[in-house]
């Protein structure tokens, strides 16, 4: 049986280090994509909650409107809550309130108008695919 002199090495030796060295890259490109998902879902997650706001907000204005059962509300106020970041606003929003032409109640007063509430995050470019956000209610009064 023949044994190895002091100059010759085992055949195997130095694989394990490869293994390791190959398992920490695939661990590494694992915690890559993971850091890529969790800053995906942070940016739904905030365009979630601003579809929200932008809900509450439109609700509130419908609700004003039927309680005045009037579709004419002061927008200029309601512009300033909904820009107003600091209470429940949007960041860059508009606000416009249209009648619906050719709805009418039974004497003849409009009846009808579209809450339209658009903003842009602002982790959003100002590119084409990522346009403004925009909700559109309509409110019908009887």
């Amino acid at each position: 049986m023949k044994t190895p002199g002091p100059n010759r090495r085992a055949p195997s030796s130095g694989f394990a280090m490869i293994e390791v060295l190959v398992s920490l890259l695939i661990f590494s490109f694992g915690l890559l994509g993971m850091a890529g998902m969790l800053a995906r879902s942070l940016t739904i997650s905030i365009d979630a909650e601003d579809r929200n706001r932008a809900a509450l907000l439109a609700n509130e204005i419908a609700s004003t409107m039927w309680l005045k059962n009037s579709i004419s509300v002061d927008t200029t106020a309601w512009q300033t809550r909904v820009k107003d970041m600091t209470n429940g606003g949007l960041p860059n929003a508009t606000l416009t309130v249209t009648a619906v032409s050719g709805a009418t109640n039974s004497s003849g007063t409009a009846n009808a108008a579209d809450i339209v509430i658009a903003w842009r995050a602002v982790t959003r470019e100002s590119t084409a695919a990522n346009a403004a956000s925009q909700l559109v209610t309509r409110v019908v009064l009887p």
